[in-house]
């Protein structure tokens, strides 16, 4: 990508969480956004923007992501556990931010919406899950999980509750509290001393 570019992509990413951010003064919603605004705020055209994203959902999901992966990060130098219970807490602390708002308008979005739900799983949700699986593997590889256990399956039941907060708004979302689920769901998965 040439420097024009990349300073224009990056004027799109920027544009979008700006507009999305309550804070910003902007503070539109993932329905109410328009490709027409972002251009705008972004101070190219709409040509430009479609060139790199299919649809709105598409941008929204590529501006969110860079925000959200540097916020949540996956430490390869920790146990796989510690790892794990870092990028939780990191996560629900990120969740309870106005990201969280997003991520739940994403979600809606994609309900009623095919094309927003592949784009959603392609570009956010496969590679998130990916990264929680590899950290559940090394707490396999460590012995601190069951090594004959589905890893996609532990982590659907590890994050589950944290996304079934996010969306119902059940309670707060805080770093005690998942490190509370991760207590609970590890009081099953963890390997026992035969008697």
């Amino acid at each position: 990508m040439a420097v024009r570019s990349e300073a224009s992509h990056k004027a799109v990413l920027d544009a979008t969480m700006e507009l999305l951010d309550p804070e910003s003064g902007e503070g539109v919603s993932v329905q109410k956004l328009s490709i027409e605004r972002i251009a705008r705020v972004a101070g190219v055209s709409k040509t430009t923007i479609y060139r790199w994203w299919p649809s709105k959902v598409a941008v929204v999901i590529d501006s969110f992501v860079a925000s959200h992966i540097a916020r949540t990060p996956i430490r390869e130098d920790l146990p796989g556990i510690e790892a794990l219970r870092e990028h939780m807490g990191a996560l629900v602390e990120t969740y309870a931010t106005h990201e969280g708002r997003l991520v739940s308008q994403l979600i809606a979005e994609c309900q009623h919406d095919p094309g927003a739900m592949d784009e959603f799983k392609e570009r956010f949700w496969h590679n998130r899950r990916d990264a929680a699986v590899s950290i559940i593997r090394r707490a396999q590889e460590e012995g601190d999980i069951w090594a004959e256990l589905d890893p996609v399956g532990v982590a659907d039941l590890i994050y589950a509750p944290i996304y079934f907060r996010l969306l119902f708004q059940s309670g707060p979302l805080e770093k005690a509290w998942s490190d509370r689920v991760l207590d609970l769901a590890l009081a099953g998965l963890t390997p026992r001393e035969s008697a």
